[in-house]
């Protein structure tokens, strides 16, 4: 089968389309013919060393989406014909999702409705999952608050702007150009701040008469965590969820006290789909919104599998909005 594989850890150029052994099933496994995956920036992290890998080389992806061609002989909730996704990672899909197959755990996938295609579930289940948690788990918003959502254009973000806007929350959203901004503004945003054009923390005090905002959603780390701490009011919470421009600075705890005793959390998928349970419930509110259209998936760049360097480039170059798929 195909795959594409990293040989050594460096930039786009690590990356190979090679001819790989096929996989073939555990006893509570099932073989996926992938029809699409996404791409995330973990994949770009993993890719380059900073998130530290097992083995090399190293399939990429951790999103996908596909058909069951064969089953484990333990397997008793899916069949093969069935359209599921899945994410890799804490449910062990191997060998990544950007490949032809992959062998996933049974009790990892999401079975999909006619109404949601693979292209739409490749870019939405990592990035889906990771909205429903942040917004119901991490730190359950409420109607009537007004939060900030930090790179509010990208995947994650848009989603999280809608989702907000369905609970009846004010949404601010920074982006980094003008059209980032409009298309958080016609996906959920109420009010847009530009990185390096607008002091963040001040506008935000602006927006919310002094106050700051109960909640900032934080995925781009170094470049965003002294303004995230800024934009809080008192016993705000920060959640940060990624590192898109690097990891968080060190930080002396007790700084947290003269900013208003404000708590600070660093959340992860995994943590929050630790059971079959657990998954199928966020899975469930994700999937019938998707599917109702009452959230809607912006798959805004797609490349077929052979070129997914360009689609890494792409990310890298901060020239993407909403998700990135790759076709397979």
């Amino acid at each position: 089968m195909k795959a594409i594989r990293v040989h050594a850890v460096g930039g786009p150029e690590a990356m190979r389309l090679d001819d790989v052994e096929a996989v073939t099933p555990g006893p509570v496994e099932v073989l996926v013919r992938n029809g699409a995956a996404g791409v995330n920036f973990i994949d770009l992290h993993q890719r380059t060393g900073r998130y530290p890998v097992p083995d090399i080389p190293l399939t990429l992806g951790m999103e996908g989406a596909g058909t069951i061609e064969s089953v484990g002989d333990q397997v008793t909730n899916v069949k093969p014909g069935d359209r599921v996704s899945y994410v890799m990672g804490g449910h062990g899909a191997k060998p990544g999702t950007y490949a032809e197959y992959a062998c996933v755990p049974a009790d990892a996938l999401i079975l999909l409705p006619a109404e949601i295609d693979n292209v739409t579930a490749a870019g939405m289940t990592l990035k889906g999952l990771t909205a429903q948690y942040l917004i119901r788990g991490a730190y359950p918003v409420q109607k009537g608050q007004t939060i900030l959502v930090h790179a509010a254009a990208g995947g994650v973000g848009l989603l999280l702007c809608q989702w907000a806007r369905l609970i009846g929350a004010r949404v601010i959203g920074t982006v980094g150009s003008e059209a980032k901004a409009e298309v958080a503004l016609a996906h959920g945003c109420d009010h847009i701040i530009q990185y390096g054009r607008e002091d963040v923390a001040a506008r935000v005090r602006a927006l919310t008469g002094g106050e700051g905002v109960p909640v900032v959603f934080d995925a781009v780390g170094k470049d965003t965590f002294e303004a995230s701490l800024d934009s809080l009011m008192v016993r705000g919470t920060l959640v940060s969820f990624g590192t898109a421009s690097g990891p968080t600075p060190p930080f002396n705890l007790f700084e947290l006290n003269p900013r208003g005793s404000l708590y600070v959390t660093s959340a992860g998928l995994a943590w929050f789909t630790r059971s079959r349970a657990e998954l199928l419930e966020r899975a469930g509110e994700l999937v019938g919104l998707i599917a109702s259209g009452a959230i809607k998936v912006p798959v805004r760049q797609q490349w077929p599998l052979a070129e997914a360097a360009s689609a890494h480039k792409a990310l890298e170059a901060r020239a993407t909005t909403g998700m990135t798929v790759l076709t397979i």
